[in-house]
């Protein structure tokens, strides 16, 4: 290597990786407003890296969850009930504030209602019975495909069933754990060439007009996420850490939340967060369960999209909806939410159980589906921001209230 490449390699790394990555944004706007065909061209670069962490994800979470079960102490730090609780009473939260901000403003959306029929009410069965499957899928086909509950239920298996193991056994555990997390710290550096494809060619593709039509359905949306991630959030962390909650709210969304926005998938931004815990100094017996955990199940956005869009049909529908069953309707969403774990526009795909509460026919509920996709490319990444970051804001605020009460 040149003197000169050199000094500039040293000079890249000075930066911080989220200042490259606010570079990025910047340089893949400008390339795809300068050059739109050559800005299409780097969506690979996009693609890899987005594949390249849900490629290391998974086997992250499997071997990170055995690890710390089985090398936890007897008076270890690690405690998941108040994260979880953390984790039901955002979403839960989240969706109440949906309902609000609906019913003070009202969405109507153009559907084709030629032939509309309404479908009796169903229950959660259909989604409990897919998550239960979820739980026992088979870990190779878990690890497969991305399965983060199957995964969770064999990274902790596995870990209690170590913890009887003898000490070089724990110790290989978390060794290999070590390995595959200094593997995620090299694809985590590319994050930078990575959200530059991503953003260059999302604006060369979409342009800026793209939301027009549907402006006041993306404002309600984004209205409420901005609601949760700025007031809701920080006072819940503050009734925990009784201090200034926007130091660690504002330092999650930026480290995790900018990159979320882009890769618009929680599995995918698992390495992220577990790099941000370990900066934030948290107790890694806990953030290496608590982030995968939240990733599954801590969806407060996708409550606010699931919320929103199937109120915004029964509006459109006529459908008289009274404060109590819309409150029912946040339930629903809360519970349902939790199995759009990880995918990108996950949450769209359950409006049409939301729907059923209403009595909303399939084909009704579908049409509200392509419009949630159509207004994805905002939608989907400010719900992914949202889940991705509360993650970290979480954890790190029930970590921060355990230690202080040892």
């Amino acid at each position: 290597m040149s003197l000169a490449s050199s000094s500039v390699y040293r000079k890249v790394q000075s930066i911080s990786l989220v200042n490259q990555i606010i570079i990025a944004i910047l340089f893949g706007v400008a390339l795809a407003v300068a050059a739109p065909e050559l800005a299409k061209s780097l969506s690979i670069l996009g693609s890899l890296f987005v594949n390249g962490l849900k490629a290391v994800a998974p086997i992250l979470v499997l071997v990170l969850v055995a690890s710390s079960i089985a090398n936890q102490k007897a008076n270890s730090d690690a405690n998941l009930k108040p994260i979880v609780g953390l984790y039901l009473v955002g979403t839960l939260s989240a969706a109440f504030i949906a309902v609000l901000i609906s019913f003070s403003f009202p969405v109507h959306l153009t559907l084709d209602l030629a032939g509309a029929t309404a479908n009796p009410p169903q229950g959660l069965t259909e989604v409990l019975t897919t998550l239960a499957f979820k739980v026992v899928d088979n870990p190779i086909n878990a690890v497969a495909t991305g399965n983060f509950i199957g995964i969770l239920a064999w990274g902790l298996g596995l870990g209690f069933a170590l913890k009887k193991a003898n000490a070089s056994s724990k110790a290989m555990v978390h060794d290999l754990a070590d390995a595959i997390s200094s593997i995620v710290k090299i694809v985590i550096r590319f994050a930078p060439l990575g959200i530059l494809g991503l953003v260059a060619n999302t604006v060369a593709t979409t342009g800026f007009s793209t939301l027009g039509e549907f402006s006041q359905l993306v404002i309600v949306l984004l209205s409420a996420m901005l609601i949760i991630a700025l007031v809701v959030n920080p006072l819940i962390v503050f009734l925990i850490m009784k201090r200034n909650p926007y130091p660690l709210v504002l330092t999650c969304l930026k480290n995790s939340g900018i990159t979320a926005f882009f890769t618009r998938s929680s599995a995918a931004n698992i390495p992220v967060n577990m790099e941000l815990c370990r900066k934030l100094d948290l107790h890694e017996d806990t953030y290496s369960v608590s982030i995968p955990l939240g990733a599954t199940v801590n969806m407060a956005g996708a409550a606010i999209t699931i919320t929103v869009l199937t109120l915004a049909a029964a509006n459109t529908l006529g459908i008289n909806v009274d404060f109590g069953t819309a409150i029912l309707l946040s339930v629903i969403a809360s519970i349902s939410a939790c199995g759009a774990s990880g995918v990108a526009g996950g949450s769209l795909l359950l409006i049409p159980l939301a729907c059923s509460l209403f009595g909303i026919s399939n084909d009704i509920a579908m049409q509200v589906v392509a419009i949630g996709f159509i207004i994805g490319v905002i939608q989907d990444s400010a719900e992914t921001a949202l889940n991705s970051s509360t993650d970290v804001v979480f954890t790190a605020a029930a970590s921060h209230h355990i230690t202080k009460n040892l």
